[in-house]
C-alpha cells in the first residue's frame, strides 16, 4: 500500500506513541539482542522503522506487529515486502506468526519499544504465549523494569516481580534518556531482556490458582497474608499448613510463593 496525503506523521497520544529517534540508541538495542540470521524476530510497535531498518539487516526471518495504520503505509513503502501485521499485539495469535514462518524447530523473539500504559498487558500476553517465544527484549519505563527485578522486601517488589521471576530470567540492560523521544516521555526508559524458562513454573500444581493467590496475596500490600488471602476466599485458619500467615506478602520470596500457593491449593503441606 503506497503511502497517500492522508498518512498522519505526527505521533498519536491515544496510541502511546512516544519515537525513538537517536541513532546510536537504536543500533545499541539491536546490538544487544545479537540476532542470527536464522532466528525468527518479531518487532512489536514497529512504528516507522527506528529498529526494523537495522533488524532486517540481520534476518529475513521477519515480522512487524504495528496497530497504525499509517506507520503500517510507511513500513510498507519504506520497506517493500515486509511482513507487516496490522493488528493490535493483544490480540495477536503468536501460534500463527509462528506457522507463518514456515521453520520447525524455533521459537520466536520478541523486540520492541511498546507503550507504557500497556506494559503490564503485553507481558502477561507474551507470558501466556510463552510456548512460541523464546526470549524478549524491549523498552520500557525503568519504574516498572525496577519491578520486574525487585527482591522481597524492597518497595518494587510485587505481582510484576513475582510473575516475571517466575516465568522468566528478567535482566536489566541499558537507560534510555527522554532525549531520545519524540515526544519526549516523561518518565525514564529501560531496555530489558526476558528469557523464558520452565525452571520455576514446572514447580506449581496449578497456574492458575498460583496466579490468583499472588494477585489476592498483594491485594492489600500492608496487611497481613492472613487477612489478605481473605479476599480470596481462602481462610488460613481452616487449613493445615505450619507457616506463618501473618507474615506480609512482599516479605516472601519467589519460591516461597509457589511452594504456599501449591499448599494452599492442596489443603495441607507438600
Amino acid at each position: 500500500m503506497p503511502l497517500n496525503e492522508k498518512i498522519i506523521y505526527r505521533p498519536q497520544k491515544s496510541l502511546g506513541q512516544n519515537y525513538l529517534h537517536d541513532e546510536n540508541i537504536c543500533r545499541n538495542i539491536v546490538t544487544a539482542f545479537q540476532v542470527k540470521k536464522n532466528d525468527l524476530v518479531v518487532e512489536i510497535g514497529a512504528g516507522k522503522g527506528a529498529l526494523t531498518k537495522y533488524l532486517i539487516s540481520l534476518t529475513k526471518n521477519y515480522a512487524a506487529v504495528e496497530l497504525d495504520k499509517n506507520n503500517c503505509f510507511i513500513l510498507e513503502d519504506t520497506f517493500p515486502g515486509l511482513k507487516i501485521i496490522n493488528e493490535d499485539v493483544l490480540k495477536t495469535d503468536f501460534s500463527n506468526v509462528l506457522k507463518s514462518f514456515g521453520k520447525k524447530n524455533n521459537k520466536l523473539r520478541i523486540i520492541g519499544n511498546i507503550p507504557y500504559n500497556l506494559t503490564s498487558p503485553i507481558l502477561f500476553k507474551l507470558i501466556d504465549n510463552r510456548q512460541f517465544i523464546n526470549d524478549v527484549q524491549l523498552m520500557i519505563q525503568e519504574e516498572v523494569a525496577q519491578r520486574l527485578t525487585a527482591k522481597p522486601n524492597t518497595k518494587d517488589y510485587g505481582i510484576l516481580s513475582v510473575f516475571t521471576q517466575t516465568y522468566t530470567k528478567p535482566n536489566l540492560l541499558f537507560r534510555v534518556s527522554k532525549n531520545c523521544f519524540y515526544p519526549k516521555p516523561k518518565v525514564g526508559s529501560r531496555v530489558i531482556r526476558l528469557e523464558f524458562t520452565d525452571e520455576l513454573i514446572k514447580m506449581v500444581k496449578s497456574e492458575e490458582f498460583f496466579r490468583k493467590f499472588v494477585r489476592g496475596a498483594f491485594g492489600t500490600r500492608r496487611k497481613t497474608l492472613r487477612n489478605s488471602l481473605k479476599n480470596t476466599g481462602i481462610n488460613a485458619d481452616e487449613l493445615q499448613i505450619d507457616f506463618d500467615f501473618n507474615r506480609r506478602s512482599e516479605n516472601l520470596s519467589v519460591i516461597e510463593f509457589i511452594d504456599l500457593s501449591n499448599k494452599v491449593y492442596l489443603g495441607k503441606d507438600v
